[in-house]
């Protein structure tokens, strides 16, 4: 892959706005055909507004947890901040305190634009709200539901949505009820959608007002800590590498790839018991750990140099 796609590529990754709209685009794209396959409102009395309500909000709630639940980095603030297995003897900085506050917020908006996404499309579409909303109609003003029961306009009212179920002479009814349905969520989704552009745009002048950094300090300091988990997780990488080649050498006798098999070794039973049960060795003074899956078979005296080729 050529360098210039993979700098385009990582500023894309780094671009806010290119994300948001990926993420809202693909939830719309879900959200269509979940609709498409999944949703058959049951019209039935006592049914319909559960059903209704928990295609609208579940799914919401979902989207919002995997929010959260996929960003790195907020499992690292967790670690870092919150968490009790966090070192005694670090004492985070106020500075400190106040960046974590505020890539929790940029964490939170970010977890926020796909179930606001999926709330606004489906309020415009409808069909879920609709389903909710069919038994709690007011129809009291119209002269052919006035001899009916109340039973029975509970009935005819929970099979509006479906329409097959509902007889010839409430058509009209049933059109207008569906217009009135479509109204209301229509107007809840524009709603939303204004009330989330006015918060973005509140709390991310808020954000800048109250934030210790300035503009171009905030640049760097999200270009900084981009590089840093880039060149870690890279670093890891090679590191482990290095350690599962000196383990896989003890045990066979050669690495893979490599054209000197003269000292190539059987694995013998209690080989193959060592590495059955992956352990956490320490070495040294007990403060250098690594976890071995290949059972306990470096020794420190007798360690040979090896080199990770690129």
């Amino acid at each position: 892959m050529s360098p210039t796609f993979n700098n385009f590529a990582s500023s894309l990754q780094r671009n806010g706005t290119f994300i948001n709209s990926l993420i809202a685009a693909l939830t719309i794209g879900g959200q269509q055909l979940f609709s498409s396959f999944t949703f058959k409102c049951p019209c039935q009395v006592g049914k319909n507004f559960y059903y209704g309500s928990a295609f609208l909000v579940v799914p919401a709630l979902i989207l919002l947890i995997a929010g959260y639940a996929l960003r790195s980095q907020m499992w690292t603030i967790t670690s870092e901040y919150c968490c009790n297995c966090a070192s005694p003897h670090r004492q985070s900085s106020p500075l400190e305190c106040k960046l974590a506050c505020l890539q929790f917020f940029s964490i939170t908006g970010r977890a926020f634009v796909a179930p606001l996404t999926w709330l606004a499309v489906t309020l415009l579409t409808g069909t879920y709200y609709e389903c909710a909303a069919s038994e709690f109609t007011p129809v009291d003003h119209y002269p052919i539901l006035g001899n009916v029961s109340a039973g029975q306009r509970e009935e005819i009212l929970a099979g509006f949505p479906c329409g097959k179920t509902v007889p010839a002479d409430m058509t009209l009814v049933r059109d207008e009820v569906a217009l009135l349905h479509r109204y209301q969520s229509q107007m809840l989704g524009w709603i939303l959608i204004i009330l989330a552009i006015v918060t973005v745009l509140v709390s991310s002048s808020l954000a800048r007002c109250c934030s210790p950094l300035t503009s171009l300090q905030h640049h760097y300091w999200t270009t900084h800590m981009h590089n840093e988990r880039k060149l870690f997780e890279e670093a890891a990488e090679q590191h482990s590498r290095l350690i599962i080649m000196q383990h896989m050498k003890k045990l066979f006798g050669f690495l893979p790839g490599s054209e000197n098999v003269d000292h190539i070794r059987i694995p013998s039973c209690q080989d193959w018991k060592d590495i059955s049960i992956p352990n956490l060795v320490c070495m040294g003074d007990g403060l250098q750990c690594h976890c071995n899956f290949l059972g306990d078979r470096i020794d420190e005296n007798d360690e040979e140099g090896i080199e990770l080729k690129p």
